[in-house]
This record gives C-alpha cells, structure tokens and sequence, in this order.
C-alpha cells in the first residue's frame, strides 16, 4: 500500500502530470509523423533522462510510449502512410473512409478503439504482472536461460516474414554483445585492441544508432518524396454513439484480448497484434462485412487500432515481471531501467515496487489523457505531417550525438552510433528486422549469465536443463517453434518439386 501511495504521489504532482502531458503530446506528436517513430522518440529522450529521479523519467517515458502508438493513426488515415508500423493495418480502411468525405468517422473509430484496447490491456498488466513475478522467483539459473532461449527463438520463428533473417538477426545481437569481461574468468575478449571495449559496447549508443541514425539515412533518401493530406475540416462525428458501442462491442473485447497476447511474446511487437487481430475480424465478420474490408471497414478500423493499443500493457507484462522486453521500445525501456540502477523482473517488484506502481499507473493516465489530445487537436497534429523534413533531420541527428557523448563524454560512443545506424539502415534495405537484433544484445548476456550460474551449482553439467520441468517445457517449445516451420517448409518444398 505504500508504494501505491508513493507512485501517486509522484504521477499525481505538478511535476508528474506536465511530464505526461509532455510525453503523451510528443508520443503522438512524433506517431502522426511518418519515419518518427516512438522508438526513435524514447531513445532520443533517455540520455535527457539521466539526471532525473528515475520515477519521474518512466513517467515520461511511459507516455511518450502510449502517445507513439496511438498516434500514428492519424497519418495511416488521412496520408495512407503510417505514422508507426502499428498503424500499416489502419492505412487499409482508414484512409479509403477518409478519401471518400469521412476522416472524422475514420478517426474517431481509430481513437476510441485505441483508448478502449489501452484500456482492457491495462486490466491484464495489473491482473498478471504481480503473480507473474511471484512465481518466477522459484526459478532457477537454467529456468531463466531456458525461457531467455525461448524468448529468442519466439523472436525468430514468429517475429518477422523471414525466419532465417530473424534468426540471423538476432544471432548478430548477440555476437555484438561479446566484446567486454568474460564474467566466468575475468578474461578480455573480442576487444580487438580497443580500450574502450574493455567494458563491451554500451547499450544507449547501439540503440540510437539502430533506430535514430538509420531512420534519418533513410529520410534524407526520401526528401523529395510529395505529401498529400485529406483535409479534416469537422471533429463533430468523432465520438461513439449507444448504436456503435452495441454493434462493436465483441470486436472491441476480442481485438483487444488479442492484441495484449500478442504483446506478451517478446519481440512480435504491436504491427503482428494488429495484423492478427484485423485477421480474426474479418473471419467473424458477416459476407457484406467482408466486402467492405480494405476499402473502408468500420469492423477493421477498430479491430486494428484496439489491438495495436492493447499490445503497450501485454508488452509490459514480461518486461517488469521477467525482465523479458515484449517488444522494440520495450527493449529500449529495459534499457532504461538497467541504466537507472534497477533490475528489472521479480527485484523490481521487491526492491522498487513504487516503479512498477507508477508504470502501471501512467499507462492509464496517459491512455485516457491520449483519448483527450487525440479528440481535442487531432486536426492541428495532422498539420505537423507537412513540416519539411529537411529542416527535422539536422535537428533530431544533434540530439543524436548530443545523447550519445553525454553517456560517457567520450566521441568512441559516437562513433559507435553512427556505425550502428548504418548497420541499421542496411537491415532495412535488406530487410531484416531491427527488433531481434536489439532484443538478442540486451537478453545475451542475461542468458550467458544464468547459463554460467547453473554449470556452477550442477558442476558443468547441463543434465539440470532437461531434469526441472520449468525448464524442460521451455526448451521443448523452443525445439517445436523451430524444428516444426522447417519441416513444413522441407514437406511442402519437396512437394512442389
């Protein structure tokens, strides 16, 4: 009860409620721009959030994340490009909607879907996280590297269109997390010489440049690229009536339960809840519904924006229970608790239980404060789509290198994020996703850990692995998701031969 107390004492102050304002306004600010991403935003903002109380830097931080993914919708709408890749599904029905003289309809749906899917997702962060947690300190050593393997594979088999280049991703994550001191002998290694890795490449550095720099390289390809808006000249029909609450009632509730399962499995990300929930809409939908899908579909306007919404409270789930990021900003949010000194997972509910109060608390803060801005200014942020992004780029590569020398006042940081934001941007040419690669850095060296840990206490034997039932079911899923999309891969290449 007293770390409730204190989490609302910090969310409910002056300071805290401006820092949702802040951070809910330029999450959506920065979702309704197509290439500013909410993952750009929050690793842009860590660096500025070292010198602050911790509590107060997640209360930012949170916000920005709910504003980032549901703002997005606005430009998928009135643009047809998606301000996020949360919103790719919206693009679909919301702009056909929009170009026919309904943007107000199409993004009222859009807005209150994503309120409600925030809504229902906050439900199940608070339902599940706690007890989560509680069991998960009976795990041993191999348990936690069983379900860290899990996680990987998870990220590899469902996390992307290509398995191999999921995989190949997130094993390339992994080796760059290598270079530092062998924590089993105390032994340097893949430090090639350079000092500045006696301590491995730190995380901030790798994060701007993977999801910053690379984003501006591939902006600056695309600076003559024309931007049309679908004006949006009334606001009046935005809001649900009795008959729409009736008619997408069950759409709302499935889309959302959806969504928040979909964001409990790490590295899948809110573009496969929406994408998987627009699916189960359509197979429910009536025969005239059907038609109506992929050219202005209330049905899978909803469904997209509630799941895709509903992804934020899944995705924390794992991440303050298990310490286990269930998405890419996620990834980025781990980040951040480990460079505020605290450890996320079971710890944090005992050693920092006012964190995972206030986490959860501004989740829905800032979910009903987005519903307000969304509905208040919507046709004002739609303007800020047209700001020349020549004029954007220079501004966000200074906060880059800004926030990369402040880690450690040293340019080997910098270099280090220029180096990984164009690594990134050859991922995206190459299209391999972004999402393994960060998710496999940050949870290697958790698993190298706990592996080392239980070789000690079983005196090098991996018997332990197979031998406690946790472990076993997590390392049999992870052979399944594996071994079963290459055999139906094998059987039906060999069929079609």
């Amino acid at each position: 009860m007293e770390a409730i107390q204190t989490a609302s004492a910090y969310l409910f102050s002056l300071q805290g409620l401006l820092l949702v304002v802040l951070g809910t306004v330029l999450g959506i600010t920065m979702g309704a721009i197509p290439g500013l991403t909410g993952a750009m935003l929050i690793a842009l903002t860590l660096p500025l959030t070292f010198n602050m109380d911790p509590i107060n830097a997640f209360i930012l931080l949170i916000s920005m994340y709910v504003g980032a993914v549901s703002g997005g919708l606005i430009s998928a709408t009135l643009l047809r490009m998606p301000g996020t890749p949360a919103s790719i599904m919206t693009t679909l029905d919301g702009y056909p909607m929009a170009k026919r003289g309904r943007p107000d309809r199409a993004l009222g749906l859009g807005i209150t879907a994503s309120f409600v899917g925030g809504c229902i997702s906050w439900v199940f962060l608070i339902s599940l996280s706690g007890p989560i947690a509680h069991y998960s300190t009976r795990l041993g050593p191999f348990d936690f590297f069983s379900l860290v393997l899990l996680a990987l594979v998870l990220i590899a088999s469902i996390g992307g269109k290509s398995m191999s280049r999921a995989f190949l991703s997130a094993s390339l994550g992994v080796l760059a997390s290598l270079p530092g001191i062998d924590k089993a002998t105390g032994n340097l290694r893949m430090t090639f010489g350079f000092e500045e890795l006696n301590a491995g490449l730190k995380l901030l550095p790798v994060l701007i440049g993977m999801f910053a720099i690379s984003q501006v390289i591939s902006d600056l390809t695309r600076l003559d690229k024309q931007i049309k808006v679908i004006p949006l000249r009334r606001t009046r029909k935005m809001l649900f009536s009795l008959h729409d609450w009736g008619i997408q009632a069950v759409n709302l509730l499935r889309s959302s339960v959806i969504g928040t399962w979909v964001g409990i499995l790490p590295g899948i990300g809110a573009n496969i809840g929406s994408i998987s929930a627009y699916s189960a809409a359509k197979s429910f939908a009536n025969p005239e519904e059907k038609k109506k899908f992929g050219k202005g579909s209330e049905v899978a306007i909803v469904a997209s924006e509630s799941a895709n919404n509903a992804t934020i409270g899944g995705a924390l789930i794992p991440l303050i229970s298990l310490g286990i990021p269930g998405s890419v900003i996620d990834a980025i949010l781990l980040g951040g608790l480990l460079i505020h000194g605290l450890q996320p997972g079971p710890l944090l509910f005992e050693q920092n239980p006012d964190m995972v109060y206030t986490i959860m608390g501004t989740m829905l803060v800032s979910n009903v404060l987005m519903f307000l801005v969304m509905l208040l200014a919507v046709r004002y942020i739609a303007r800020l789509a047209l700001l020349p992004r020549n004029l954007l780029m220079p501004v966000i590569l200074v906060f880059c290198i800004i926030g990369s020398f402040a880690l450690s006042t040293r340019m080997f940081d910098v270099w280090t994020m220029i180096l990984f934001g164009l690594i990134g941007f050859g991922f995206e040419k190459m299209k391999i996703p972004l999402a393994p690669f960060i998710i496999g850095f940050i949870l290697a060296p958790v698993a190298e850990e706990n592996l080392q840990m239980g070789l000690m206490a079983s005196d090098g034997s991996f018997l332990p692995m197979i031998q406690r039932p946790v472990s076993l079911i997590f390392v049999i899923t992870s052979m399944a998701l594996l071994t079963i999309p290459l055999y139906k891969r094998f059987r039906y290449g060999s069929a079609s031969n």
